[in-house]
């Protein structure tokens, strides 16, 4: 199977999330897949929004290994592409679309890897793919697969097919997105003694938020956790004192700090003044680098993970945030084809040579994890 085409195929089915519409893209998925031999689950996180779950191979005796991305891109932004970003064009040695890079050109190379990967000795414990939908705002399709009970089953081992030009990474931070709400009562701005200004609250909150360090360790590969305030709204018109004032905190917690203590910590420097409402609470994820599975890819993809100056985390949040932890905490490896820093950008692109390169490495892995099971 021709991993460009299939990659310009996935690229030509839109899936901008608002609003996602994935279904036409898991049907098609899962026709070639079926195709091949494989047993597919559709499971639903919304009308016309399928998740795509297909194994072959699995077995009693060994958890499968998983290779999972999502489905949905983000939206196309305001600057103007040179090209249509839906129907992929080659130039030189880039594919050009939206979803070259976040992430078809993963899908695709998961697909055709997991194929060719029975074509001789069938992996031991089999294959599971994962393709999720609404992953963009969050992992909430991921997220929504979880709470509503799905058998997922066990792995002995994750690839996520996020952008990492093919260099693996054994990390990512968590995420806790909040929104930040103050009131007041509103009065005339030339009486404000006769109100409480929500803003005010909200300023001296931010404030706060600025100085702020959190009580934790450093994490050996995540380091320290951050904090950052992204959007800020409030008031009704310049002549009122405003009543309400709301905005938004950005938490990227480490295996040091979870979430649930990032909350706690956080809420007891704000105060009774700020009410804190979650909007995605997702957690760190990092395997040590000492771990088989961790050697493995790394011999494949020829990298040592001993140099200090060797990145080894991903700067972005993943789907493996809800897999990794739901799946028996299995080692996880986020390893794509695509550029990170072309992730959401106009003109996105893949180099086409890496597509090509991910599926050998892909089917590398598969292949010596099954012996490394065996």
């Amino acid at each position: 199977m021709d991993v460009i085409a299939l990659t310009k195929d996935l690229i030509r089915f839109n899936t901008i999330n608002p609003p996602g519409n994935e279904e036409g893209t898991a049907k098609y998925i899962g026709s070639i897949l079926s195709d091949q031999g494989f047993s597919i689950d559709f499971p639903e996180y919304d009308k016309g929004r399928p998740h795509v779950v297909a194994t072959k191979g699995l077995s009693q005796d060994l958890a499968p290994i998983v290779l999972t991305g999502h489905l949905d891109v983000v939206p196309l932004g305001a600057k103007k592409w040179k090209m249509d970003p839906l129907e992929p064009i080659v130039i030189g040695d880039k594919l050009y679309g939206r979803g070259a890079t976040d992430m078809k050109s993963g899908v695709a190379a998961m697909i055709v890897s997991a194929i060719e990967s029975f074509d001789n000795i069938a992996p031991k414990g089999g294959i599971k793919l994962v393709f999720t939908v609404n992953e963009e705002l969050g992992c909430k399709g991921a997220q929504h697969l979880f709470e509503n009970g799905y058998d997922i089953g066990s792995a002995s081992a994750i690839l996520v097919g996020e952008p990492t030009s093919n260099r693996p990474y054994i990390a990512h931070k968590g995420g806790l997105y909040l929104t930040a709400r103050t009131e007041g009562v509103t009065a005339h701005s030339s009486m404000p003694e006769l109100g409480d200004n929500a803003i005010f609250k909200a300023a001296r909150a931010i404030t706060k938020v600025e100085k702020m360090q959190f009580e934790t360790k450093k994490d050996s590969i995540l380091g320290f956790p951050t904090i950052n305030v992204g959007r800020i709204e409030g008031g009704l018109n310049l002549n009122s004192v405003p009543d309400k004032a709301e905005f938004t905190i950005d938490v990227r917690s480490t295996t040091k700090l979870r979430n649930k203590e990032a909350l706690q910590q956080l809420s007891n420097i704000l105060g009774k003044e700020v009410k804190l409402e979650k909007m995605v609470d997702l957690s760190a994820i990092s395997t040590p680098q000492e771990h088989p599975f961790v050697q493995l890819v790394a011999k494949i993809c020829k990298v040592d993970f001993e140099n200090e100056l060797e990145p080894k985390s991903a700067p972005f949040l993943t789907d493996a945030s809800v897999l990794t932890p739901w799946m028996n905490n299995a080692p996880t490896v986020i390893l794509g084809p695509g550029e990170t820093q072309m992730a959401h950008q106009t003109d996105e692109f893949c180099y086409v040579d890496k597509i090509q390169e991910a599926v050998s490495l892909y089917k590398a892995i598969i292949i010596e994890n099954s012996k490394r099971n065996s």
